[in-house]
């Protein structure tokens, strides 16, 4: 079992040498990207009337899922703590700050050093959007002509 795990380590870390070759750019971790981006969606849900923002507003819930499990993983009290996270970014208009999962004692993971390649961070994003299409469409939630 530990050697199948150290095999997968390996890939993973293979992976995300090959995304930075690829592509260079990085994104902030700790949860920073996902609480920055589910701020803007929700900020975009309130150009929608009726419904549609109902939806949106699920979405950037969702994306609170990330830091909310890095939070609760790190022993700290989740909502607790990506409500403060989340205030920070916007009270100090700071995309870069995350869930202190090393309490090095900051929440900007510029300082912490903490980031992923934009790739795996896409990819990640698409990946979650395209398995809740599926299964609305099993559902008969939505049909496919809907998006």
């Amino acid at each position: 079992m530990m050697i199948e795990e150290t095999k997968r380590s390996i890939h993973d870390a293979l992976c995300v040498a090959r995304n930075l070759i690829r592509n260079n750019s990085i994104v902030y971790g700790g949860g920073s990207s996902e609480i920055s981006c589910s701020i803007s969606v929700e900020a975009a849900a309130d150009r929608y009337p009726g419904v549609e923002q109902y939806a949106i507003r699920a979405f950037a819930d969702a994306l609170d899922s990330v830091p909310m499990s890095l939070a609760e993983n790190s022993g700290l009290q989740p909502i607790e703590t990506l409500s403060a996270v989340k205030s920070q970014q916007i009270k100090e208009n700071n995309p870069y700050c995350g869930i202190d999962c090393n309490d090095a004692g900051t929440n900007d993971m510029r300082e912490q050093n903490v980031f992923e390649t934009l790739i795996g961070k896409q990819q990640q994003i698409l990946l979650a959007t395209q398995v809740v299409k599926m299964i609305l469409k099993i559902d008969d939630v939505i049909s496919p002509s809907d998006f």
